[in-house]
């Protein structure tokens, strides 16, 4: 019996997950069919591939040998895919993305409607966690990530980088006045996020020459809410001008220290990984956002 690509994707799938239930809902499938699968493909090869226990999946010396050839054929056949894809020029099927709450809202819906008028046959999911998420588990094809880069597995394309201000709202500084030196801004209300804690050093050199780093005065996980609470006069804070570039341009948040801020530029992603049939469906989506942010006050 000759082995099946369903067979070599649920073994890949199994080694990428690290875990049959996680396959299983990656494929599509039940536990129990992905299991079947798997034990049809080892019974056709003869060998074993996993060894299996309650807690932990590991491979064999012949499963480490054979998951390479499985990842090339596999790439090959969706490679095949993308090119007759590309020769239909129309890219289709659900592609799941996810960014930050701040990011989803203020970059990514906003071009949406442009998105599905060129590429009409892509069913997008968007979906929005503060965290780092792992891409298999969440099921995700690509992710707009924010600051540096830590997971070498994954693939990725630079997208923009957008600069931090240290803004307050004209309500604030009406009522606590406005600070002159940077020091002064430990006598303020100072809006911070409370992970990763990096967000809360400042570009703006404090009195030991240092980048100065703030103690928060509100914490959140979240840079719109951060927004929202500026926005309200709750405080001063330091955000990105992807989501605060229309609130200054409105004067509904005021840059402070504009001549001592050093221009730090939060890097912008897409992540995914390559070897996935929904390649045609990232680079669509990967791309357009590329095109559109060009030229925006926030990628410049």
């Amino acid at each position: 019996m000759k082995i099946t690509l369903d067979e070599l994707q649920a073994f890949v799938s199994v080694v990428d997950s690290r875990s049959i239930t996680a396959a299983a809902e990656q494929l599509d499938l039940t536990v129990s069919a992905t299991s079947r699968t798997l034990g049809r493909l080892e019974e056709k090869l003869k060998t074993t591939l996993l060894l299996r226990t309650t807690r932990r999946l590991e491979l064999t010396e012949e499963g480490r040998a054979f998951l390479s050839d499985a990842r090339a054929i596999i790439a090959s056949v969706e490679g095949a895919e993308e090119q007759m894809a590309a020769r239909r020029g129309r890219p289709s099927g659900r592609l799941r993305v996810d960014a930050a709450t701040p990011f989803m809202l203020h970059v990514i819906v906003p071009l949406v409607q442009g998105y599905r008028e060129r590429y009409p046959h892509v069913e997008l999911e968007l979906n929005s966690n503060d965290e780092i998420i792992d891409l298999l588990e969440r099921r995700t094809d690509v992710a707009l990530r924010i600051g540096p880069l830590r997971d070498s597995s994954l693939h990725r394309k630079a997208v923009g980088r957008s600069r931090m201000r240290i803004l307050a709202s004209p309500a604030y500084l009406a009522t606590h006045g406005h600070p002159k030196r940077v020091e002064d801004l430990s006598r303020h209300v100072l809006l911070g996020f409370n992970r990763p804690e990096t967000l809360n050093v400042w570009p703006v050199t404090g009195p030991d020459n240092e980048p100065y780093r703030i103690a928060p005065t509100i914490l959140s996980s979240s840079g719109e809410t951060l927004r929202q609470l500026a926005l309200a006069g709750a405080g001063i804070v330091c955000l990105s001008d992807f989501m605060t570039a229309r609130d200054r341009h409105d004067g509904t948040l005021i840059q402070l220290f504009a001549r001592q801020t050093h221009d730090v530029r939060q890097p912008i992603n897409a992540v995914y990984y390559r070897n996935t049939a929904t390649s045609a469906r990232v680079a669509s989506f990967v791309d357009y956002l590329i095109e559109a942010v060009r030229g925006t006050e926030f990628a410049r």
